[in-house]
């Protein structure tokens, strides 16, 4: 069974910088997309970066430029670093595992999220 935690996140003043951690025990690392999801208070849980297998990567627009993606295979880790934090990056942020079952992009595991806080 997969399982995936995340670590990294904190209090944060406005243009500072985090990186977040996700280490995924269990098979199916590198062969599987990861992702960066994020959800405020009262918001959607949203997409924020994408590392595919090849390590391509996707951003959703508000964090290009500021968040990047990575992966290192021999550890079984994914990380977000994020860069000139703003309050509105408040949020939970969560890792995912995904992949695909026949032609259907699914995200299969979560970890348990990381609270990053932006405030002065």
């Amino acid at each position: 069974q997969v399982q995936l935690v995340e670590s990294g996140g904190g209090l944060v003043q406005p243009g500072g910088s985090l990186r977040l951690s996700c280490a995924a025990s269990g098979s199916g690392f590198t062969i599987s997309s990861m992702g960066w999801f994020r959800q405020a208070p009262g918001m959607e849980r949203e997409n924020v970066a994408t590392i595919t297998s090849a390590s391509s990567t996707k951003y959703t627009d508000s964090v290009k430029g500021r968040f990047t993606i990575s992966r290192n295979n021999a550890k079984n880790t994914v990380y977000l670093q994020i860069d000139s934090l703003k309050p509105e990056d408040t949020a939970v942020y969560y890792c995912a595992m995904g992949g695909f079952s026949g032609r259907t992009f699914r995200w299969d595991y979560w970890g348990q999220g990381t609270q990053v806080t932006v405030s002065s």
